[in-house]
C-alpha cells in the first residue's frame, strides 16, 4: 500500500466491499451506517471503480463527511466520519 498505515485515520468499522459492484456497495454502507453512531469512522475497502464516483456522492448526501480516498491499483479505500 502506498500510504503509511499510521497515517491513515482511525476507524470504528470496516466495510469490505471486494469484488462488489454497483450498486452492492452503496447498498452495504447504507446498511452499516444504520447501525453506527454520529462521529464514528467506518472505513471501506472497494474493487468496483464506480465507487469513486459514488461514495463522494453517498456522503454529501447523506451528510457525512468523506476524510479520506485513495485509488490503488486494483482497490479503492475510503474513511467516512458519520454526519
Amino acid at each position: 500500500m502506498a500510504e503509511n498505515m499510521e497515517s491513515l485515520p482511525a476507524h470504528d468499522e470496516l466495510l469490505d466491499t471486494t469484488g462488489l459492484y454497483c450498486p452492492e456497495p452503496i447498498m452495504m454502507m447504507h446498511g452499516k451506517v444504520r447501525d453506527m453512531q454520529p462521529g464514528q469512522v467506518l472505513k471501506v475497502v472497494a474493487t468496483d471503480p464506480a465507487t469513486t464516483r459514488d461514495v463522494p456522492k453517498f456522503c454529501q448526501f447523506l451528510g457525512h463527511d468523506l476524510l479520506y480516498q485513495q485509488a490503488l491499483a486494483n482497490e479503492y479505500l475510503y474513511f467516512i466520519r458519520l454526519g
